[in-house]
């Protein structure tokens, strides 16, 4: 059985709902960022970068086999199952593009995007700055991916793909950005459809469940600053010795 060490989190969502779409047996290890479960040694075994999620796959290539990086496991699934990429060279091409998009782009500034919003709302000069540049980023690429739905069905190809389960968890926060059908119709009606698939669904019912699992265990645990990457640096030296 195939473990994800993972928390719900976009990046982790998006592998649990290729798990679910391949119907591999699976089960999921809650590593709770929020407490410093990713400074762990066990997980750092796993994925050395102490992030979230982490794939051990007992029957992989030579044996059991992990793989960290949420792009380079749903590529790792497709190959072993042979699904959600295409076989044609030009397709898989124009998915990889897609999913090197929301890798190098969806991620990190809907990620930034959601972090400064979520900051106490003075108005800092500085933090009113990021709030406008990350906010403002993440619409044009909502504009992208709408531009890009007007002209296929799906984001990588004319197929579902390894693209649209990368995108769709980090699109969840939509309302929260200004994204309306009037403004982004193709990317609404994508949405919906995303939003009507069974496994998509399952992912969505998970996703609450392991939120609230974890909650409960967290609560007498000290937290941790995810955002305080000197701290996070130092707690990763301190747990390598380095």
């Amino acid at each position: 059985m195939l473990e994800l060490h993972s928390m719900p989190t976009p990046n982790g969502q998006k592998v649990m709902i290729m798990l679910e779409e391949c119907g591999l047996p699976w089960k999921h290890v809650d590593v709770d960022i929020r407490t410093g479960d990713q400074f762990k040694a066990g997980h750092l075994k796993l994925s050395p970068n102490n992030k979230i999620p982490a794939l051990v796959d007992p029957d992989g290539p030579g044996g059991s086999y992990t793989m960290m990086e949420s792009g380079a496991i749903l590529l790792y699934l497709a190959g072993k199952t042979g699904k959600f990429l295409p076989r044609s060279v030009r397709g898989k091409y124009d998915v990889l593009q897609w999913l090197m998009f929301q890798m190098a782009h969806v991620g990190p500034m809907f990620g930034q995007a959601g972090h400064f919003l979520t900051l106490k709302k003075e108005e800092d000069a500085g933090l009113k700055y990021a709030r406008e540049r990350y906010l403002n980023e993440a619409r044009r690429l909502y504009r992208v991916l709408d531009n890009r739905l007007a002209e296929s069905r799906w984001i990588g190809c004319a197929e579902y793909s390894i693209a649209d389960m990368a995108v769709y968890p980090w699109t969840r926060s939509h309302p929260d950005r200004g994204i309306t059908e009037a403004e982004y119709p193709y990317f609404m009606r994508w949405y919906r459809t995303m939003e009507a698939r069974p496994a998509v669904q399952r992912n969505n019912a998970m996703a609450i469940e392991i939120r609230e699992r974890m909650t409960r265990a967290g609560e007498a645990k000290p937290p941790v600053n995810i955002y305080d990457t000197k701290d996070n640096a130092a707690r990763l030296g301190k747990a390598t010795g380095h």
